[in-house]
């Protein structure tokens, strides 16, 4: 173990820093850039609007075209309401795994890549690795675009994007798109023994999420058997549902949230309208009772796949790198596709398992730590070459 000393140091580093996606990421950043700049690197920040967070992209090694982007979130989701056997903060050691939050999704390829950072130096490189660490990705990927359309307009174009979420170091080269939107209902109170007069807004949301359920369901009829996703169609769910304030009370309002996750090549736009024309139907048979009512979905995020492709430079080195001679998908999404929509070839391959991202006890093994750091070393030697 004594191996992965500095892999393990920085993992706790990073660990130690609470970047819950509701608190600020500028603690680490700032952490990150301090020893980043020790090294020679030059370092940009990309703010939010009300500069409480920021991007960082950093490029160690010359300034020239070619280079390879260690791409990585840095918020992590909530540990609330979870039973966590350790602090989540602190990162703990027990049984070959690392315990704490984020360990798997995804400060374990940010860690290594920080870790060697020294290395990547002494390793006199011709073409440059960049790091590029966002924030708000755990809710709706809203950090990234910023900084890759930065690195894009001002940096000498990279020859391939690797995003380092969990896949146990397999090359992963197409994920599902996500858009997630708002939908709130306004009804009509009264007493609930005055039905006649009254509109609830939770009746009226119950029959918009049936239409939910009901454009899934016609998917999956639909689905290509031979889609390499899984499931193997474009899939929409409710899972956040708050409304009325009493049961004797008609609900003046109900509001939910839902995703769509696309297979490339789908659209969420065509859900939302067929959504959007049923919710009008059911807005103007409100309205006739109560000229209030009112239906108003808002979109909240919304990142494109990532589609699979013959030709992608960021597999073809990933595959060589690991020695695996095929690629695969998942169904979740990731930063990877907005890097291809911004003219980058990219691919996701990173430490860990996915099984374990936002879960109760989250950890990293030491194996994965070890074969992640293996390929970044495989890296380096490819861009002194």
């Amino acid at each position: 173990m004594a191996h992965l000393a500095p892999q393990i140091e920085w993992l706790r580093r990073l660990v130690a820093h609470d970047t819950i996606s509701s608190k600020s990421n500028l603690g680490l950043v700032d952490d990150v850039e301090d020893y980043l700049r020790k090294f020679g690197a030059e370092t940009h920040r990309v703010w939010n609007a009300d500069r409480t967070k920021a991007n960082l992209y950093a490029i160690v090694g010359p300034l020239v075209e070619g280079g390879v982007i260690l791409s990585g979130h840095t918020d992590v989701v909530p540990v609330e309401g979870q039973d966590w056997a350790t602090d989540p903060f602190a990162l703990t050691e027990k049984d070959g795994k690392l315990f704490g939050r984020g360990t798997s999704d995804m400060k374990a390829f940010s860690a290594i890549g920080l870790s060697l950072v020294p290395e990547m130096t002494q390793a006199d490189l011709k073409r440059p690795l960049i790091f590029a660490l966002s924030y708000d990705e755990e809710i709706g990927l809203l950090g990234a675009p910023h900084m890759i359309a930065e690195i894009r307009d001002k940096l000498p174009a990279p020859s391939a994007v690797i995003v380092g979420e969990p896949t146990m170091m397999k090359v992963i080269d197409g994920h599902k798109g996500i858009a997630s939107f708002r939908t709130t209902v306004t009804g009509f109170t009264t007493h609930s023994s005055q039905t006649d007069r009254g509109v609830s807004a939770v009746e009226a949301a119950a029959t918009l999420i049936a239409k939910i359920s009901s454009m899934r369901e016609a998917n999956e009829r639909a689905a290509d058997p031979a889609s390499p996703f899984s499931p193997p169609y474009t899939t929409m769910t409710v899972n956040v549902v708050r409304g009325g304030t009493q049961v004797n009370i008609m609900a003046g309002e109900c509001a939910f949230e839902w995703d769509c996750r696309v297979v490339p090549g789908d659209s969420a736009s065509r859900f939302l309208e067929e959504f959007n024309s049923h919710a009008a139907e059911i807005e103007r048979g409100m309205q006739r009772r109560a000229p209030t009512c009112r239906i108003v979905t808002t979109a909240r995020s919304n990142a494109p796949p990532l589609s699979p492709a013959a030709d992608n430079p960021a597999a073809d080195l990933a595959k060589s790198i690991t020695g695996l001679n095929s690629t695969d998908v998942v169904s979740y999404c990731a930063e990877a596709g907005q890097f291809q929509e911004a003219g980058f070839s990219a691919v996701i391959c990173g430490p860990g398992s996915i099984d374990q991202a936002h879960q109760p006890n989250e950890y990293v093994s030491l194996d994965q730590l070890a074969e992640g750091a293996a390929f970044i070393r495989k890296l380096i030697a490819r861009l002194v070459a």
